[in-house]
Order: C-alpha cells, then sequence, then structure tokens
C-alpha cells in the first residue's frame, strides 16, 4: 500500500490473509509510534506468507515491504529482526501460546493474529530472557496489535495476553518428551533431534543443535580483480571496517567490527568485497581452477561461486553458470557485473536433465539445492519447513545433477560436489552410489585442509559444522575422472 496523504487514510484498510490493517491519522504521533506501528505491521504481514506460502524470511520481507509501501528503512531493520528470532523459536512460542489457549491451538486463528501472538511472546518474554515482565510494554504491544488488526480481530484473544506475560516457562518444558524438550530448548523440530542424535551421538548432536541457534561470525571475501588485496583492506580500514583473516583461506576475512551495515559501505557498491561464508569459499578453493581453464559451474545463482572462481582463474579462461530460475539468475547478473568476473556466461537450464549442449570441463562445480539443515542459523524458516521425507526428495534431485554434471568432465578433470547440508542421505551416500556407478572417478585429497573427515569411511570428503568451524553446516568431496 503507497502512503496517502494524512486526510486520505483515515478511514483506510487492507486485508491480506487474515491481517486486517487500519491505518490511523498521523497527526501527532510521534516518529517513535509511527516506526513501532510500521515495524509491527511489516514483521505480522512478514510472518503471514511465510506461513502461507512458506517462503524465506528475505522473500517474504520483499514482498511485504513492496506490498505494503513501507519506507522508512529503520522500521524495516526493526521488522526483519524481530521476523527471524520469533521464526527461530517458532516451536517453543507456539508449545508456550497452546498450553495458555487449550484446548484451542494457535493454528485455528486467523494468520494475523498467530503472527500476532508469536510476536507479543518474542517481544515480551524472550527478548527478556523470562525474566523481567515490562506492563507497560506489553500494553503498548496490545495497543499496537488493535491498531493494526483491529480490535474485533483480536478480542478473541486479548484475555490470554496477561496469562503469556506471567507463564513459566519451566511449566510448560517439564510436560515434554526428552527429544522434544532438547528441540524445544534448541529450536529445532523433534525429528530433527532424533536424528542429529542418531547421526552425531547425543553430547555432539546437542552440541550442534546449541551452536546453531545463532549465525556463524560474517565473512566477505576480497575481490583482487578490483584491486589488490592490501588495497581493498586500506580502504575498508578508511570505512570502518575491522577485518581479522580467515585461516587456511586465500582472501576470505571475519568481519570483527563495523560502522555502518556491510551492504551501506561504499568499497561493497564498488564490487571490491563479496559477502561470503567461509564455507562457502572453501568449496570453491576447493575445485582449484586455473587461469585458461574452462569451468562448468551449476546450481551457480546467486554469483558467490562464480566471482570467486572467476577471481582464482584471474579473468582468463572460461565460466559456463547454469541455473534454472529465471530470479536468481537475475541477481546472479548483478553480481557478476560487480564483481567485475567478465568471463562468466549464462546458461538457463535445469540440471535434473541433460545439460543443453556439449561441454568437457576442466572443473565442473556442483552445489545442489538441499534441505539447508546447515543454515538453519541464516534461514530458521526452512527448518519449520521440513520433514523426514525432505531428505529423500532433494537427495533425488540431488542424484540426477551429479550424473548429468559427471558428462560434462573431461578426463583428469574433476568435479567438485558440495552441499550446506548435514545429512549423509545428500552427502556420503549420494558420493558413495556415484562411485558405485562410475568407476572412472576417485576421490581426492582436499586441499587447504579445513573441516573434519566425512563420514561412513569417505575421509577425504570434508564437513563442517556451525558449533566447531565458526561456519554454515557444509560437506565437500572433490572426485577426480582417471
Amino acid at each position: 500500500m503507497r502512503r496517502a496523504t494524512p486526510s486520505l487514510i483515515y478511514t483506510s484498510k487492507l486485508v491480506h490473509f487474515g491481517v486486517r490493517i487500519f491505518i490511523e491519522p498521523l497527526h501527532g504521533f510521534s516518529c517513535v509510534k509511527r516506526l513501532l506501528k510500521d515495524a509491527w505491521t511489516v514483521a505480522i504481514e512478514t510472518l503471514s506468507w511465510i506461513e502461507l506460502q512458506k517462503l524465506s524470511e528475505r522473500l517474504a520481507l520483499a514482498k511485504t515491504v513492496k506490498q505494503l509501501g513501507i519506507m522508512n528503512p529503520d522500521a524495516v531493520r526493526y521488522a526483519y529482526g524481530m521476523v527471524v528470532e520469533t521464526v527461530r523459536r517458532k516451536n517453543l512460542i507456539d508449545k508456550f501460546v497452546n498450553s495458555v489457549l487449550t484446548p484451542k491451538e494457535i493454528s485455528e486463528f486467523n494468520m494475523g493474529v498467530q503472527a500476532f501472538l508469536r510476536l507479543y511472546v518474542y517481544q515480551t518474554r524472550i527478548a527478556k530472557r523470562w525474566a523481567e515482565i515490562d506492563l507497560k510494554e506489553a500494553e503498548n504491544i496490545a495497543k499496537l496489535g488493535r491498531a493494526i488488526l483491529g480490535w474485533k480481530t483480536l478480542r478473541e484473544v486479548e484475555p490470554v495476553l496477561g496469562f503469556l506475560l506471567t507463564l513459566q516457562l519451566d511449566s510448560v518444558l517439564k510436560a515434554a518428551s526428552a527429544e522434544e524438550r532438547i528441540g524445544l530448548q534448541t529450536f529445532h523440530p523433534t525429528w530433527f533431534v532424533k536424528y542429529c542424535v542418531n547421526l552425531l551421538g547425543r553430547s555432539e548432536a546437542i552440541a550442534f543443535l546449541e551452536g546453531d541457534v545463532n549465525p556463524p561470525p560474517t565473512c566477505i571475501r576480497l575481490n583482487t580483480l578490483k584491486a589488490s588485496e592490501e588495497a581493498v583492506l586500506e580502504k575498508l580500514s578508511a570505512e570502518g571496517v575491522k577485518l581479522e583473516k580467515t585461516e587456511p583461506l586465500k582472501h576470505v576475512y571475519k568481519v570483527v567490527g563495523t560502522k555502518q551495515s556491510l551492504t551501506d559501505v561504499a568499497s561493497f557498491r564498488e564490487g571490491l568485497f563479496y559477502i561470503q561464508d567461509k564455507a562457502s569459499c572453501f568449496a570453491a578453493e576447493v575445485a582449484d581452477p586455473k587461469p585458461e581453464m574452462t569451468v562448468l559451474d551449476v546450481c551457480a545463482a546467486p554469483g558467490a561461486k562464480t566471482t570467486y572462481i572467476a577471481q582464482l582463474m584471474q579473468n582468463q579462461g572460461s565460466i559456463y553458470s547454469v541455473d534454472y530460475s529465471v530470479r536468481r539468475m537475475q541477481a546472479w547478473r548483478r553480481e557478476v557485473a560487480r564483481m567485475a568476473a567478465t568471463i562468466a556466461e549464462p546458461v538457463l537450464a535445469d540440471a535434473c536433465v541433460p545439460l543443453p549442449f556439449a561441454l568437457d570441463a576442466d572443473v565442473v562445480v556442483l552445489d545442489p539445492p538441499c534441505t539447508s539443515t546447515g543454515v538453519f542459523a541464516k534461514q530458521p524458516s526452512a527448518k519449520w519447513r521440513l520433514t523426514p521425507k525432505s531428505i529423500d526428495k532433494m537427495a533425488e534431485i540431488q542424484w540426477r545433477m551429479i550424473n548429468n554434471c559427471a558428462e560434462h568432465v573431461k578426463a583428469g578433470g574433476v568435479l567438485a560436489y558440495s552441499t550446506c547440508s548435514i545429512t549423509v542421505e545428500e552427502n556420503e551416500m549420494i558420493i558413495e552410489r556415484f562411485l558405485k556407478c562410475h568407476p572412472d572417478f576417485s576421490l581426492a585429497e582436499i586441499n587447504p585442509q579445513m573441516g573434519l573427515p566425512g563420514l561412513r569411511g569417505l575421509e577425504k570428503c570434508r564437513r563442517l559444522y556451525p558449533h566447531l568451524h565458526e561456519s554454515n553446516g557444509f560437506f565437500i568431496a572433490k572426485l577426480l575422472k582417471k
């Protein structure tokens, strides 16, 4: 919705998936009140889109901001923070709310009310670490809910808001089974807790799940296609960005301090660095592309791997970047242009079927779609979309892709396979099956050495975990064609 003049929006209203939004006259409103109302409006609508269309947090936020015409960047940032932290704890919040709503459940209400209740619990209890109770804040949030959703919509749940403010968390956790309690305390589905315990053992699984709560440190990759590493470091230092070298990777640094958002830094707009997790950088370095090689980058969008491969090749040779998504390839084009990766060519194609060209590549890099079980900290909505069946469905897609990619590796060439998942079905079991069906391939040693050896005896593969390596959860295999 586009903002109209105050005199025209007194009776204006929108209805979106149960979120009834009333815009009150702005005369006399302070900037803080306006910011809070905009932020809560965006947060409620964003959560509704996530629930309705199973969108990621960022896509749902972008859709909401465009839909409502909210122009205040501070309100959008505030809303995004609330949304991510609320979604991260969705199972615990819903369990907490349901204990008060019984015999009803939160899912029985419209999406606007669901979103408000979840945000209310996050803001009044979780953000306060379940200790401090701020009645005034709770009253103001209830007023915001009425203003945004309408008092008739909120009337049915208003009586429980006081109970949510005083209920003790321990009483909710005591009623849960052992695995469910771990899931509630680490904010993961119970089935995934059981999976991790079977995969890693109980103590290591709990450490992984606890470490999966907070996103890993932000890393950037300096772009030596635009300037020398020393020159980029000097410019970033002048812009207030403090960095720490990430060994043993080549051009990767951990951000330890910044005076502003990294995307607002002039060096970012100039393409002097790429915000990229170190596990993703590791995957590109493992492939070891050299100048004058021919590289096939499959599932390439939005461009992190492509631009790093071009950098490692010093913009000499050829890169063919394949992706099936038009939207993602638009992002790929922007990033490739920003980072000056001039040797990369886009190919719109689906790697689940044979690729529509004859090409023998020195290096094929495949980072297929996966369950993203290694990046729940960054994309918390993903964990609530998955089921145990999701793993097998994704493994089937990965199996088709790796077989199609194998056809384009020249003799003596390399196929680098990686996922941001920690499941064996998407990783070691794919590689085991591949080696049986393709005896002309064998596992190669991985350099640089990072992470832990692969499972199921595949010690030449590498695994990275958030709680151990300050990175996304990741798996990498390097396959050499004889």
